[in-house]
């Protein structure tokens, strides 16, 4: 074993970076064009030897074509268009459409990508903004269109039980001074008299629209009558309004948790615990029917019985998922099986209780292997290829923070402010210890050449695997707590909800930008893709967005209690949330 202390030379520059304006208006779906029509009728036509003048479609020139493609969709382009003939195929090899439609679909004032665009993966990108642009936006309305409903529903219960109020102290007022004179009616009668009660007042208004004075026992006795018969309306409203209008009462969770190894806290939300409670108010009505939505949203049964810190997806196509708990397990899900999934296994070594032996905190995977760290200090390796056997035991020597496994190696931030490098096929798995940061290791991202690992102490730095030296170290105002690497683009979220992109190409990290989509507390997951970009907070909300510039946030989801950790793989998302539930977005079929 040894340990590397490295001295990065390089002094500390600022990069906080401006703070965008708000995000444009959403485009205009783009509208799909047939191909009927625009391709030539015979089968040599299609297919023009190299002796026959090209027609139709094929005798545009190449910018008409690019530019006829940027209207259709990017499945179309990429995996129709080749089908029909070989000249076609070159418009789908070609980025000149997919750069054009993903113009289209995000409009003309955002910036994308937000970083480098050479080597960028424009095809890619196409197919996942208009997969998120189609599933999210429709989620958004239907979120937003629940919501107004719930709002009236409790305008309306607000209404009668200011009916049921204002009847009560009518009752009130009649039992506790019933006399058969004026100036005993009370209050009540005061009000109708000045018109207090619209609908009390048209009741003794005059036939020339002026207030009748209430005088003689005849006319007493009328008002007396009709204030019985409006407290009798007003009471049987009111019971049925309590019948059909239920509410259901939920304790609020406590937003303060312990984050770094029984030591430190880290910043929430204010403790908006304190007894409160959350009503939830039931639907009065039916409401009409509307079209299903593009996604379906599955919670996992039973998942664990504490709160769940981390979720992962395998296998790269969203069908299995990893799970770890503050339970002291980590386990793996089937979610096709069943209505809501079914639990695979609990992972352990032969003869323990528990995966860990502390809270699980974090998740990582490259292939067969699945990683798992905790606050027992060490990282315990898992073959999924064997059913979840043990494969090994990594003593790290502090809580584990965050993992990132690459193929050659596999990297662990941890509490005592190191990264540190493994062979988890080795013996000895200990490669490398560094020392980069002056605080716990929040988060890391890595590739075959370089780690770039953010700390509490509100620093980011990069280290060159290859020359095995610290390349650059960057100060920002607040710390990382996720961060996600996709091509040549680093995006990470901070305590204080503030998104940060970066770039790295060529050997130079540089900061790009600081955005702010809204978030209210640390961003505690982050993921981010050619065409998408989901993010998670403590704030107990999720925001999905197009990963321009500025970020275009699609839909808000909130949840009941702080957010931990989110995973994206092949259209899925899976939530972990503070109450212990892990939830699963994907397409419905």
């Amino acid at each position: 074993m040894s340990e590397v202390r490295v001295d990065l030379n390089e002094p500390e520059t600022e990069a906080d970076g401006d703070q965008t304006g708000s995000s444009p208006d959403q485009s205009s779906e783009a509208s799909r064009l047939s191909l009927q029509g625009l391709l030539p009728a015979s089968s040599a036509d299609v297919s023009p030897s190299p002796s026959a003048e090209p027609s139709g479609l094929l005798s545009l020139p190449w910018e008409i074509l690019t530019h006829i493609a940027s209207h259709l969709p990017a499945q179309c382009v990429i995996t129709v268009l080749p089908k029909v003939c070989h000249a076609l195929s070159d418009v789908g090899n070609d980025s000149t459409a997919c750069q054009l439609r993903a113009q289209r679909l995000i409009g003309p004032r955002a910036s994308f990508p937000v970083g480098p665009r050479q080597g960028f993966d424009w095809p890619t990108a196409c197919l996942e903004l208009e997969q998120l642009i189609t599933c999210w936006t429709r989620e958004a309305d239907r979120v937003a269109k629940q919501k107004r409903e719930g709002e009236e529903e409790q305008e309306e219960a607000r209404r009668q039980q200011r009916g049921g109020r204002d009847a009560g102290a009518v009752a009130g007022g009649q039992e506790d001074d019933g006399e058969d004179e004026v100036e005993g009616v009370g209050v009540p009668a005061q009000e109708v008299a000045y018109g207090v009660d619209e609908e009390m007042e048209m009741a003794i208004e005059g036939e020339d629209g002026e207030i009748q004075p209430v005088q003689g026992e005849d006319q007493l006795a009328r008002l007396r009558e009709e204030l019985e018969d409006r407290l009798e309306d007003d009471a049987a409203a009111l019971m049925d309004g309590e019948q059909r209008d239920p509410r259901r009462v939920f304790p609020a969770d406590e937003l303060q948790e312990a984050i770094l190894n029984h030591q430190q806290d880290l910043a929430e939300p204010g403790n908006l615990g304190n007894g409160g409670q959350i009503e939830v108010m039931q639907r009065q009505s039916p409401r009409s029917p509307s079209p299903p939505p593009a996604l379906e949203c599955i919670t996992l049964p039973s998942a664990h019985i504490a709160q769940t810190n981390s979720v992962l997806f395998l296998g790269g196509e969203g069908k299995v998922c990893a799970t770890a708990s503050r339970d002291w397990n980590v386990k793996l899900w089937d979610l096709q099986a069943g209505t809501n999934g079914a639990l695979l296994y609990t992972l352990g070594g032969q003869g323990n209780f528990s995966t860990h032996r502390g809270w699980v905190w974090c998740l990582a995977s490259r292939g067969p292997l699945l990683a798992s760290g905790g606050f027992d200090s060490t990282v315990r390796l898992w073959d999924l290829q064997a059913g979840g056997a043990e494969r090994g035991l990594i003593r790290a020597g502090a809580a584990v923070l965050c993992l990132s496994c690459q193929s050659d190696v596999l990297l662990a931030g941890t509490f005592d402010k190191r990264v540190s490098m493994y062979d988890p096929r080795a013996p000895e798995p200990l490669i490398k210890s560094l020392r980069l940061h002056g605080n716990a290791v929040m988060c890391l991202a890595a590739d075959d050449k370089y780690i770039i690992s953010g700390s509490q102490d509100s620093t980011v730095a990069v280290y060159d695997r290859r020359a095995g030296r610290g390349l650059k170290k960057l100060r920002l105002s607040s710390y990382l707590m996720s961060m996600s690497y996709s091509g040549s683009e680093i995006w990470g979220g901070d305590s204080s909800g503030m998104l940060h992109s970066f770039s790295m190409q060529a050997g130079t990290f540089k900061p790009l930008s600081q955005f702010d989509v809204g978030h209210t507390a640390l961003i505690t997951g982050i993921q981010k893709t050619p065409g998408s970009l989901y993010t998670c907070s403590s704030d107990w909300t999720i925001k999905v967005h197009i990963p321009c510039s500025p970020p275009r946030t699609l839909c808000t989801l909130q949840y009941q209690a702080a957010v931990h950790g989110l995973s994206v793989e092949a259209g899925v998302l899976a939530v972990a949330s503070g109450c212990g539930s892990v939830e699963i977005w994907r397409p419905r079929k």
